[in-house]
């Protein structure tokens, strides 16, 4: 699993404005199994994706976000082995 952290770039106007077709983005990436999770920050400075996949597939994936294909967000990349896991999370460990 890929933990993806976006940090904004520019003002959150020119965030609000790409925001709509960021979460058409990432309501296909959960039709097509690719995301399991997305939140933004608190505060709003950005947010955070968990992906299955290796780390070239969600780093690719991830390129095709508005946010990204826009300059909007940096992209910081960890791959994460997940070993403990609440109940109910099991599915996170495949």
């Amino acid at each position: 699993m890929i933990a993806v952290l976006l940090s904004y770039r520019v003002p959150i106007e020119t965030i609000d404005a790409l925001r709509p077709a960021h979460v058409e983005w990432l309501k296909q990436g959960l039709a097509d199994g690719r995301l399991l999770l997305a939140g933004r920050k608190v505060p709003v400075t950005g947010g955070m994706l968990l992906v299955r996949g290796t780390l070239d597939e969600a780093k690719a994936w991830c390129a095709t976000d508005p946010f990204a294909t826009e300059g909007a967000a940096d992209y910081e990349f960890i791959e994460v082995a997940p070993s403990i896991l609440a109940p109910g999370l099991e599915a996170l460990g495949q």
